[in-house]
């Protein structure tokens, strides 16, 4: 709606996963550094938390899309499924073909057989489970075990669980001791310092065509860091209402009073 008025191209504060407007903060560079030093290295098990809405998925994202052609991946976005419809859904994002009389057995042998024939071709191979946090202590075990399929010298493929905080305390359960202890590499995001909050808003608009005709007070940004705490997602959700404020006051100037009003919108308070 606001678009033409700000000159824009696209929304710049869609709260969808779009790896075009990662903002790299200093703790996002240093979760994909931890990301692609465990890939490389092949350290099995990876752990990436963070709390909702700090960009875990995006980065995802961008990590797969700047992996080279010689790491094939999968990525599943809602791993709480049975262990059948899991193994289905591994084996379909790594593009193999299935069929609904597969059984576990038939599955597992199958993606046995690909990821020794990515070994012999010196490929890697990595699992990215997405919402970690919502996978039952069972599968999580049996999750382990899968990481048992692996050579003499090495492991066949690298298994990176996403998920929020929530993940770590579950790592803890006495029933996961085994994976705990297979776990490489921990990284935990979080939330954007306050020196960040400008950057991250520009960086978003310039993705979307900024022309400089918008301008956040400073003011406006610190009563932005104050109620989002330097979570992205809240970010976006606060500067997508205050330039919708602002189309409809015919303002470029994002000012305090227009951050309150639109936090006030969001949190169903009304005047």
């Amino acid at each position: 709606m606001y678009l033409s008025f700000y000159g824009l191209k696209e929304n710049p504060f869609n709260v969808t996963s779009d790896p075009s407007f990662f903002f790299m903060s200093r703790r996002h560079k240093e979760a994909f550094s931890h990301l692609i030093y465990g890939i490389k290295e092949k350290k099995g098990f990876l752990e990436i938390t963070g709390e909702i809405g700090t960009g875990k998925t995006t980065l995802c994202r961008v990590l797969l899309n700047q992996l080279d052609k010689k790491i094939k991946t999968a990525f599943i976005l809602n791993p709480n499924l049975s262990e059948l419809q899991l193994l289905q859904a591994i084996a379909e994002d790594f593009g193999l073909h299935i069929d609904n009389k597969n059984n576990k057995l038939s599955l597992l042998k199958r993606l046995n057989d690909f990821l020794i024939e990515q070994l012999e071709v010196d490929n890697n191979v990595i699992l990215i489970l997405d919402e970690a946090q919502n996978i039952s202590l069972e599968l999580l075990e049996k999750i382990r075990m899968l990481s048992n399929l692996e050579t003499e010298k090495e492991k066949l493929f690298q298994i990176i669980l996403v998920g929020q905080p929530q993940l770590r305390e579950k790592l803890r359960s006495p029933e996961l001791e085994q994976l705990k202890q297979r776990i490489g590499i921990r990284y935990h995001i979080y939330p954007l310092d306050e020196e960040e909050i400008e950057k991250y808003i520009y960086h978003r608009l310039n993705v979307a065509g900024f022309n400089g005709s918008i301008v956040f007070s400073d003011d406006a940004l610190k009563e932005i860091y104050k109620y989002s705490r330097g979570i992205p997602r809240l970010i976006n959700l606060v500067c997508d209402k205050a330039l919708l404020l602002g189309y409809v006051l015919e303002a470029k100037l994002i000012s305090l009073d227009m951050i309150k009003k639109s936090i006030r919108e969001i949190e169903g308070i009304t005047e």
